[in-house]
């Protein structure tokens, strides 16, 4: 059995300035520590979510990961965290600060723990800096970043040199839906997260398709959060799109949407083994990787047992899907992590 690796979880510190005293504007999100191992987040004045002490302990994320065997957990920011709005240089001060935090808590464990970095996406110059920074200085493998910034969507020319930089560091490039589209129209029933997380990843997704951005960068690595969101589902209408209307769909030169899947990679966080064969089907194991959403409510209970149970899968096909494929998109080996034992860490 290979190492079981999870692709997509979130940590933030333990504590963090006052953003908004800070840099003298509203918008940043704060946290409360208002009970034992609990902490409130809040922007603006409305409270957005409560948290535990998974999202900032290391030692209890560890506690979990022997409790349902994962060996390696990859942890990158809470979304929310972006602030792709604010000032350029204060979401890269933002940046760097959540960034060495990850460092030091990878650094710890390197056995247990890899990191990816943030960046201030609104000024792709800066981004650049802060992910060499992320990639030569802290060691992390690559990033991870919003389905868009602003009115950019990922094909935007102003993206692309980010892109560019990327594929030549060998950078692998996280793609976590945030900031959803239509949210005036998602206010009730938990809808951004049920409805508009999953439209942002296939907008991504087809932007980058669309735009010929994969067809320019042959070698980015990219994967994107929750099974690709609803592009799975949808796959067949947006190739029917391409065919009957290439004057629109094929603008930038690119092939047909089906060409494309095995240029990217996605989690397997669809929640339901059907789902999942049919993700697998349409991608293959080689371009799956576990990832939970750990620690929150959306996320798998017990990560990676959905895949183990599923008898339609060989063995070889489940060990790619919770290590191998995680450990080819990040460009890493299994020399350096420490299986985990049955007693613990």
């Amino acid at each position: 059995m290979t190492l079981k690796i999870d692709l997509h979880t979130h940590i933030l510190p333990k504590q963090w300035p006052d953003l908004v005293e800070k840099y003298g504007y509203d918008g940043f999100v704060t946290i409360e520590h208002h009970a034992p191992c609990c902490a409130k987040l809040w922007k603006d004045g409305k409270f957005f979510r409560e948290v535990d002490d998974r999202c900032w302990d290391p030692v209890r994320r560890i506690e979990d990961c022997d409790r349902h065997g994962v060996d390696v957990q990859v942890l990158s920011t809470v979304p929310i965290m972006f602030s792709y709005w604010a000032k350029s240089q204060d979401a890269l001060d933002l940046s760097r600060f959540l960034n060495d935090q990850i460092a030091e808590v990878v650094k710890d464990r390197p056995d247990r723990f890899i990191g990816l970095g943030t960046v201030p996406l609104q000024d792709p110059d800066l981004a650049i800096q802060e992910m060499e920074r992320c990639v030569e200085d802290l060691g992390f493998p690559g990033l991870q970043i919003g389905t868009h910034c602003g009115e950019w969507n990922l094909d935007a020319p102003e993206l692309f040199p980010l892109f560019e930089r990327a594929q030549q560091l060998g950078a692998s490039i996280f793609v976590h839906p945030w900031d959803m589209l239509g949210a005036d129209r998602l206010g009730s029933y938990f809808l951004p997260w049920l409805v508009g997380m999953p439209a942002e990843t296939s907008l991504a997704i087809c932007s980058m398709i669309f735009g010929g951005v994969f067809d320019r960068l042959p070698d980015l690595k990219i994967c994107f959060a929750h099974g690709g969101g609803s592009f799975p589902g949808t796959l067949a209408r947006i190739e029917k799109g391409y065919h009957a209307r290439p004057d629109l769909c094929g603008v930038h030169g690119c092939g047909a949407p089906r060409e494309y899947i095995d240029r990217f990679y996605l989690d397997t966080l669809v929640h339901d083994p059907q789902a999942l064969e049919f993700v697998i089907d349409l991608f293959g194991t080689d371009h799956l990787a576990l990832g939970t959403d750990y620690p929150f409510p959306l996320g798998e209970d017990h990560p990676g047992l959905m895949i183990e149970q599923m008898n339609s899968l060989t063995a070889d096909q489940k060990n790619r899907l919770v290590g191998g494929t995680a450990l080819e998109f990040l460009g890493l080996s299994e020399s350096g992590f420490s299986r985990r034992s049955p007693g613990g860490s």
